[in-house]
């Protein structure tokens, strides 16, 4: 009864801190340089050190993942999505998983109070900001891509101050409700090796 109590105060929590990133001037080199990193066309991949690692990486996430997303093929591409574009924003894919947990739920297709939509939650002022007419948010890869850009983003404003940088990606900066939800799902649920998982730039793809 008490997990299941736990249960239901964490799925109203999620619901309430569901995306709010709030819209800001942004100067003509930032914005140029946020619609560069969304524009990249490259297929995602797995970034590891050798293909061992990342093999051993994918079959770790993916059972943990399984009761969320039962297909296996959907579960594996989503994942290896995950990795590749938390690791070019320079982000643990641990970190990322957390925060989609708190977000969405890993739902493809939710949509917040506020407008938020997909996977990370991202407003759709952005894509007026720094995508395109065709860029769907609802669309795997189109969603993290922009969460993990907007993220890296507010890291760099914040001097790699996550708890902050947390706060500005969900609209509730210096309030600790959110930052600590998507920490306590990335130390509880997500956690994994650092010498096998990259959670950065400039490792070999798999």
């Amino acid at each position: 009864m008490r997990r299941l109590i736990g249960i239901t105060l964490l799925l109203a929590a999620t619901s309430a801190f569901a995306g709010a990133q709030v819209e800001e001037r942004l100067s003509a080199s930032v914005r140029a340089g946020l619609a560069k990193a969304i524009s990249d066309t490259a297929a995602p991949r797995l970034v590891f050190a050798n293909p061992a690692e990342g093999r051993a990486w994918l079959a770790d996430m993916s059972r943990r993942l399984e009761k969320r997303i039962p297909d296996r093929d959907v579960r594996e591409d989503f994942l290896q999505t995950v990795h590749y574009e938390a690791s070019r924003a320079g982000l643990d894919p641990q970190l990322v998983l957390g925060l989609i947990q708190v977000e969405s739920g890993f739902k493809k297709y939710a949509v917040s109070r506020v407008g938020a939509r997909g996977y990370m939650q991202v407003m759709p002022f952005w894509v007026k900001l720094i995508g395109g007419p065709q860029d769907n948010l609802f669309h795997l890869r189109t969603s993290l891509r922009y969460g993990c850009t907007i993220l890296r983003h507010y890291l760099d404003i914040e001097k790699g101050n996550l708890f902050r940088a947390l706060g500005r990606y969900n609209g509730s900066l210096g309030q600790a409700e959110y930052p600590n939800l998507v920490v306590g799902a990335w130390k509880a649920h997500w956690t994994y090796p650092s010498r096998t998982a990259s959670g950065g730039r400039g490792n070999s793809p798999v």
